[in-house]
């Protein structure tokens, strides 16, 4: 019952026992009690870091529902907020990308300023210290002094001066005081100062003002945090026969590298079935495809966060929590207020 329950099957051709049958109550009919209930969650479920390195996270969660997990996914996409180009002065632009073309290149850029230390945009178009940054991208293409006149080579690098526009050549412009003894360049910045915005040759110029504020990935996907949020089903694979000789070589090579390895006795064994692709290779052969039982654990989830920069992604898991637990208190003091009308 519990594998019937807990476990999504994958077969050859399809998947079987879905989500539904996570609904509280479902078996109560057959004399298993699974109802919802506070304490059981608490005991049941956990979050458990397997990975945080640089700008990506891998943890797991575990006894808890694909419903809440989604949320999460969403929350992380669409309402943490983060800092990015919203506005462009454009002075002068002679390079052979479009006015709206480059704006749009340049509202891409992420930034390094972390959205928690400013305020979301007021209705006025005054900037102020608390919820803006300016910058300013001010750069010509010349000919290089050194470059041969007969016109010999074509490395552009040899023969032109700023001839590849990059995120390193944005310039930021205090607003005011406070936020010149605030911050320095680098906090608030390109996050990386390769990201390529142009190409240019001799006369070429761009001359503009960029205008940051703080929003969320719902109103545009610049201000999402994340690069990728997303989760999978934990894999489960079980023999259930002996495969050996040829056809554990044959078995291994039917799932993702590590998952199947061979003993010392020439048999297959699972050794790690997490990052196994789910590819179902295995049901390609009929001598095999019997004797491998392959599943997922429904309340077992691998969730991956990969952060643009400004925030590490356990800050930005963290962010998405509070959002919710915000969003949460907000609805029952609604409720409350709607009981006591």
């Amino acid at each position: 019952m519990e594998d019937f329950k807990d476990r999504l099957r994958l077969g050859e051709f399809e998947a079987s026992t879905p989500d539904s049958l996570n609904v509280p109550g479902t078996f109560v009919g057959v004399g298993v009690d699974d109802s919802w209930n506070l304490k059981k969650f608490k005991k049941k479920f956990r979050i458990t870091v397997v990975q945080l390195e640089g700008r990506e996270m891998e943890f797991d969660m575990i006894g808890i529902d694909c419903s809440l997990v989604n949320t999460l996914r969403r929350v992380l996409l669409s309402n943490v907020p983060s800092m990015a180009i919203e506005k462009v002065y454009m002075y002068n632009n002679t390079s052979v990308i479009q006015d709206e073309v480059l704006s749009h290149r340049l509202g891409l850029i992420p930034l390094k300023a972390d959205a928690r230390l400013f305020e979301f945009p007021s209705k006025t178009d005054e900037l102020s210290g608390t919820d803006s940054l300016m910058f300013e991208l001010k750069i010509k293409c010349t000919r290089s002094p050194s470059a041969s006149r007969s016109g010999e080579g074509v490395d552009p690098d040899a023969l032109y001066v700023n001839h590849s526009v990059y995120s390193k050549h944005l310039s930021w412009i205090p607003v005011d005081e406070q936020q010149r003894t605030l911050y320095t360049a680098k906090q608030v910045g390109p996050i990386d100062p390769d990201i390529l915005i142009a190409k240019m040759r001799p006369g070429h110029e761009i001359d503009c003002k960029l205008v940051a504020v703080k929003g969320i990935g719902s109103d545009h996907a610049k201000f999402s945090p994340v690069c990728t949020a997303y989760y999978r089903l934990l894999p489960e694979v079980r023999l259930t026969a002996p495969v050996q000789g040829e056809d554990a070589e044959l078995l291994k090579t039917c799932f993702s590298p590590g998952v199947i390895e061979i003993d010392e006795d020439g048999r297959a064994k699972v050794v790690d079935a997490r990052y196994d692709s789910c590819s179902r290779n295995v049901f390609r052969h009929e001598h095999l495809k019997d004797k491998i039982l392959m599943t997922k654990k429904k309340d077992h989830f691998i969730f991956s966060v990969e952060s643009v920069g400004a925030l590490r992604p356990d800050e930005l898991v963290v962010e998405g929590l509070n959002f919710l637990i915000a969003k949460c208190d907000y609805f029952l003091l609604e409720e409350v207020g709607h009981l006591m009308q």
